[in-house]
Parts: structure tokens; C-alpha cells; sequence
């Protein structure tokens, strides 16, 4: 319920299950949230005025909309670069001019720089673990040259400065996004004007995509809803070699429009799409999925049509697990064995249950088919067949040769 929030495990003996007892309720209780005290505060203020090219990334799941509103004028202030952490986009929207691009899979060289070189960083709910700080490779801490200062009650270490505070908005007006909303910067900042070439960085990196094998050119279809879908629209995938083309091409504009998981399961985007259909019936849902990350949780598509759940599956059918015969072929090439998938007719499947399919072959052929899907008023599966060649190699999302899915 507090610092670092998440599930309890609670291990009873099975003799105990089956037992009788008589209690009382136990009376309800409310999380004890923290907030920097104004000394913090006013050291994060000295600590702007010394740096010279400070860095925001912002992460967790304690937030609301007003704290993501209070870090963006924060960030205008004090023309600070802002970078989201893994798969936590929409903490920030992308047509900010403060806006420096997603810290996850693949991420821009130049930002993966900027980063680098910062002498002041602040780390807003969220952690530096393993997808944001690239392996642990992108940050050397403790460091004479760099201050790294989290803000979040749960990260405590000796290593780094910290501020004592959750993400969220409350009625405390001391929280943490209140509490660095009261800065004012003494005067123009020495690293002024880095901020919009760091966002300049992130436009050219999102713009255009590479050119893939085969007629279906995924990051083009990527691109080319990007500015035909409402700002509001929420956008759920799991986990797979398929998602590195929509963190990358895709640009977050609402809060919370992004559901995605932190933790790599596959799965997780169909189950997501059709709660969030329910909660937001007036909203475009689209799901993404790679073929193999579908059939771990695909029957809820019958849930879907169920609830009248008019979500738009985008399914992007390469035969094949992507992600591990990436690694396999990377690290023993030629030796790429047990991911290959026989798949069915995904198009066929949503008919069968009440929904609509189509199949996309080709780039041309996907605006016209998911412009029907939208209009059917059902849920809805694109099924989008991706030459196998196609696969991230990890790192900037370019295809590996044709060599390694053979």
C-alpha cells in the first residue's frame, strides 16, 4: 500500500485453510504517503543553480494527471530535458517542446548521450532497474562528476541523494509535484535551449521509419495513425519483438494512454484493452500483439464481443517468437530452434466469435481495413503479416539479414 506498492504473498500451512475460526473485521487502513520536507526542497533548488546540464526521467505508477501537469511546468521553468522511463510514455506528452524521448528498448543514441553526460539527474518515481538504465550500463553511480537525485520514499540508498516523496497528487500541498512546482529558477539557466534540440533529437529519431523486408512495412502503419488517432486514445500491448517499432514510432500524448507492462509479460495487451473499453467506452482501445504474445491470452477476445468491448486488435503475425530467436541468432548464430509458430487464420478467429476480421498483407491495404474495423462498432482483429526478416536486433530496431530466419 506504500513505498514501493504492489502485491503480498502470504504462506499458510494447508491444515490451517480448512480451520474454523471466529474473529473480528479487521478495521480498514490508509497508506501513510510522504512528501520532501521544505529543506529538501530547497537543496534541489541549489542543486539546479549549480548544474550545468541537468536531466528529468520520469517512471513508476504513483501518479495522477495534475502531478504529470505540475512536472511538465516544472520542466517549462526550468527549460528542462524530460525523458519517460520504460513503457511509462504517456507520464509526459510528446508534443511537449520539453519532451526528449522514451528511456526503454532501442533508445535514441543521443539521448542515451544526453543522459550520459548529465551532471544533475532527477529521477521522479520511478527506478534506474534494468530496461531504463540499458543493462545497468547507462549510469556509473556513485560518481564525483554526477548527482543523481530519486525522488520516491521506496529507493532509498546510500549511493545517491534522495527526496522523500510519492508521485501522486493529494491534498497535501507539500507532495513532491506540488513541492517542485513552488521553484523558480534565479536566472537563465547555462544549459538553456538544450531541452528543445533534445526534443528536436526526438522528433528526427520517431519520424521515419526504416524499411523492412516485405510489403508490409510495420513502422509505416505506426506512423501513419499516429496523427489519425485522438490524442486520447489508449494504447495496450504486452510483451515482444512487435513492440519496439510502436515505443519508438508512436508518439503518447494523454495521460495514462499507454498500458503497457513493466515486467515483460506477453499476454498482457488483450486483457488490458478489453478492461480499458469497459472503463473508457467512448475512448479508441487499440491492442497491440505480436502473434505469439496473442495466443497467451487471445480467448478474451470472447470476452470482447461478450461486453461489446469494441476494441482493435492490431496483430502482427511473423510466424515466429521474436524476441528469443533474436537473442538466439545473436548469440549462436545459425542455431535458431523451437520458435516457429503455426498460426491460424486470426481474421477467420474474430468472425468466428462475432467480431470483425480482416487480413493486411500490405502497407496500403491497413488504413482502409482499420478505418472499417473502426466503424464496425465490433471488436475488431487486423491480422497483419510481417515477413520474418523483420525483427528488431535489440538495439535500434533495424531488421537482422535474411541469414538469421532461415
Amino acid at each position: 500500500m506504500q513505498g514501493r506498492r504492489g502485491p503480498v504473498v502470504i504462506v499458510l500451512p494447508e491444515n490451517i485453510l480448512t480451520e474454523k475460526a471466529a474473529v473480528s473485521d479487521a478495521p480498514s487502513v490508509d497508506a501513510a504517503l510522504s512528501w520532501p520536507a521544505p529543506p529538501d526542497i530547497e537543496q534541489l533548488g541549489m542543486l539546479l543553480s549549480k548544474a550545468k546540464a541537468p536531466f528529468v526521467i520520469l517512471g513508476g505508477s504513483g501518479w495522477d494527471e495534475a502531478a504529470s501537469k505540475r512536472i511538465a511546468r516544472f520542466a517549462e521553468r526550468f527549460d528542462l530535458p524530460v525523458a519517460t522511463s520504460f513503457r511509462r510514455a504517456s507520464l509526459f506528452d510528446a508534443g511537449h517542446p520539453n519532451y526528449a524521448g522514451d528511456l526503454g528498448v532501442g533508445p535514441d543514441p543521443r539521448l542515451k548521450a544526453r543522459i550520459t553526460d548529465a551532471d544533475l539527474i532527477l529521477l521522479i518515481g520511478g527506478r534506474m532497474s534494468e530496461m531504463p538504465s540499458l543493462s545497468y550500463t547507462l549510469l556509473d553511480v556513485p560518481s564525483a562528476t554526477k548527482q543523481l537525485v530519486g525522488a520516491c520514499a521506496s529507493r532509498r540508498g546510500r549511493a545517491w541523494s534522495r527526496l522523500s516523496a510519492d508521485a501522486r497528487d493529494s491534498s497535501e500541498p507539500d507532495r513532491l509535484c506540488s513541492a517542485v512546482d513552488t521553484l523558480r529558477p534565479a536566472a537563465a539557466p547555462a544549459w538553456a535551449g538544450e531541452a528543445a534540440k533534445a526534443n528536436c533529437e526526438y522528433v528526427k529519431w520517431t519520424e521515419t521509419p526504416r524499411e523492412l523486408p516485405g510489403p508490409f512495412q510495420y513502422g509505416k502503419i505506426v506512423a501513419w495513425w499516429r496523427d489519425r488517432l485522438p490524442t486520447n486514445a489508449i494504447i495496450c500491448n504486452g510483451a515482444g519483438n512487435y513492440t519496439g517499432w510502436l515505443h519508438r514510432h508512436h508518439r503518447f500524448h494523454a495521460f495514462a494512454a499507454q498500458l503497457a507492462p513493466t515486467s515483460g509479460s506477453m499476454g498482457y495487451g488483450m486483457p488490458a484493452a478489453v478492461l480499458a473499453k469497459r472503463q473508457f467506452p467512448d475512448r479508441v482501445i487499440v491492442a497491440f500483439a505480436g502473434d505469439g504474445c496473442f495466443l497467451m491470452n487471445g480467448q478474451e477476445f470472447s470476452t470482447a464481443v461478450r461486453y461489446s468491448a469494441a476494441i482493435i486488435v492490431i496483430l502482427i503475425d511473423n510466424s515466429q517468437y521474436g524476441t528469443i530467436p533474436m537473442h538466439q541468432e545473436r548469440e549462436y548464430p545459425g542455431r535458431v530452434i523451437g520458435t516457429q509458430l503455426q498460426n491460424p487464420d486470426f481474421a477467420l478467429y474474430a468472425r468466428a466469435f462475432g467480431g470483425y476480421g480482416e487480413r493486411v498483407e500490405r502497407t496500403q491495404e491497413f488504413g482502409p481495413a482499420f478505418e472499417c474495423a473502426l466503424a464496425s462498432g465490433k471488436p475488431a482483429i487486423l491480422h497483419c503479416l510481417l515477413d520474418p526478416r523483420a525483427i528488431s536486433v535489440g538495439k535500434d530496431s533495424a531488421p537482422t539479414s535474411a541469414k538469421a530466419m532461415r
